[in-house]
């Protein structure tokens, strides 16, 4: 019997995969979360074979919550459920070494089909996604830039229509220091702009957690 765990935030996703897998014989939910932190909480006393993971949870972002999973329970194999159709969200993941990767309009046939993938030690693309790769230009970003905590609050800050001096009275700080870490920002997001570096950053839901 593989032993699942969903993580997502919508009530009625959780229903639904919860309902599919275990009509399955060889499938059983064992348990399901709302949010990482919970997760994470659950995952230091029992260690399923399976995650399900919504990688757009409203309290850590998905490429923390990976790797803290990985280090709490190195042997679970996970698969990210996204909304993220955008490669370098995509090649992140990845990148971040989970198992799977699908996209949650995919079909059930094929969530079923990448636990039986991973389970066999293979990783598993949903159709979509392996399209979306396959058209992966080399121009561009090629991953979601990592930006730190103050970054990030520059950002949510910026795309509030706060200037740079009511973002350094905001947070403290030096106009100076905002306008270099506005320049990190652009930098990173390979843009000309922060307003530029907002959307994507928006796209890439960083502002959302």
């Amino acid at each position: 019997m593989t032993r699942i765990v969903i993580t997502d935030d919508h009530p009625i996703v959780l229903d639904g995969l919860k309902n599919l897998l275990n009509s399955q014989g060889s499938f059983s939910v064992i348990n399901v979360f709302p949010d990482g932190s919970s997760l994470l909480e659950a995952l230091k006393s029992d260690q399923p074979d399976v995650i399900l993971l919504d990688i757009n949870l409203p309290d850590i972002s998905g490429l923390e919550l990976i790797s803290r999973i990985k280090t709490l329970s190195p042997d679970t194999r996970i698969i990210t459920l996204s909304v993220h159709n955008e490669y370098p969200v995509i090649n992140s993941m990845l990148m971040q070494g989970v198992d799977g990767y699908v996209q949650k309009n995919a079909v059930g046939e094929e969530i079923v089909e990448a636990i039986l993938a991973v389970m066999e030690g293979e990783q598993y693309l949903c159709a979509k996604t392996k399209a979306i790769i396959s058209k992966k230009e080399t121009r561009g970003l090629q991953a979601v830039p990592k930006v730190t905590r103050r970054e990030k609050e520059i950002l949510q800050l910026a795309a509030r229509g706060l200037t740079t001096q009511q973002i350094a009275d905001e947070l403290f700080i030096s106009s100076h220091t905002v306008d270099s870490h506005r320049k990190n920002l652009m930098e990173k997001f390979e843009v000309k702009n922060i307003s530029s570096a907002i959307k994507l950053a928006a796209e890439y839901g960083i502002l959302s957690y």
